[in-house]
């Protein structure tokens, strides 16, 4: 995973990452956003279908190891799972091609994102900061959103507690360019959905819930029986845009089933493997491609340089998410 080749997009990851420890504090170890997480191990599986979409070694194979990453929004380790700000959720998955070879998917549970660039999306963090301690009104936040349609948009979404990690959806955020055996090219995004059923709490019994409950919840699930997840793609139509992540495609878009994730498993060692892997937003595999979308090669930055510092960090801890 190299780092960007754009001093520009270089910089402007490293000012978010510095706005990121400004508004969560710095904790060493620890992912700037999606502080607050766990790895499952288990195999994906290719639907018949996707052959027409890709022709990506995971889809050509029978099954694919894979690591699923759960997560709680905010970079706040120590976050409540049912305070509102632990919303969106976080989904990310690692195909596990060959050694040092992979590829990923990654999601969160609110579909879309609450701007088009990153520079855009840097303005946005640092009204927030800024807003922390406002007294008047409008504050920088309110003056951002008020400017910024899709960022109110996003920000004014319902994002309600799930009942379970293995209850809610996902969806990618940013488009990816599919080529397929005969080199026939579809944008797509990638949606995953729960196979049992996306399942949400009223704020009154999420209140209630214990501050680990979506990670306790996660042990006693494995222990009945593996998680699975089905993954699709969502793929454009001629017209849509498909650069612009705040950008909603019609709901009667051909959705396309992709395969299967069974989930059977923690990841033995938590407090290393978290430290170390980290998720790339850019496919880096024959058949996948990224799109033309901005906020790739900068989320691919922001991640290669966060992960960078995260595996610095001192070798044991405590804490396992």
């Amino acid at each position: 995973m190299p780092l960007p080749t754009d001093e520009k997009v270089v910089q402007l990851a490293n000012d978010l990452l510095k706005t990121l420890d400004t508004i969560f504090g710095q904790h060493p170890g620890y992912r700037p956003a999606h502080a607050k997480g766990v790895l499952l191990t288990g195999t994906f599986t290719p639907s018949r279908e996707a052959a027409s979409l890709t022709r990506a070694p995971h889809i050509t194979r029978p099954s694919t190891p894979v690591t699923v990453r759960f997560s709680d929004g905010t970079g706040i380790p120590v976050i409540p799972d049912n305070d509102p700000n632990a919303n969106p959720k976080g989904c990310a998955i690692r195909f596990h091609l060959a050694e040092h070879v992979h590829t990923d998917i990654v999601a969160h549970s609110t579909d879309g994102f609450p701007t088009r660039t990153g520079q855009e999306f840097l303005e946005f963090l640092r009204a927030a900061a800024a807003s922390a301690n406002a007294k008047s009104s409008p504050s920088p936040i309110e003056l951002f959103l008020g400017s910024h349609p899709a960022a109110l948009a996003f920000v004014q979404t319902p994002k309600p507690n799930p009942a379970s990690f293995a209850t809610e959806a996902y969806f990618g955020i940013t488009a990816m360019r599919f080529l397929n055996q005969d080199g026939a090219e579809h944008y797509g995004r990638y949606r995953i959905t729960p196979q049992a059923g996306v399942k949400h709490l009223d704020d009154a019994t999420a209140k209630g819930k214990p501050a680990n409950y979506l990670f306790d919840e996660l042990k006693e699930r494995l222990a009945a029986g593996p998680i699975r997840l089905d993954i699709h793609v969502q793929v454009a139509g001629k017209n849509d845009a498909v650069d612009d992540a705040t950008i909603h495609w019609p709901s009667d878009r051909q959705v396309i089933p992709f395969g299967t994730v069974s989930l059977t498993a923690e990841a033995a060692d938590q407090w290393h493997d978290q430290k170390q892997i980290i998720f790339d937003p850019i496919p880096r595999v024959d058949g996948i491609e990224p799109s033309t979308d901005p906020l790739l090669e900068l989320r691919a930055a922001v991640y290669l340089l966060s992960g960078r510092r995260r595996r610095q960090a001192p070798a044991t801890q405590a804490s396992t998410v």
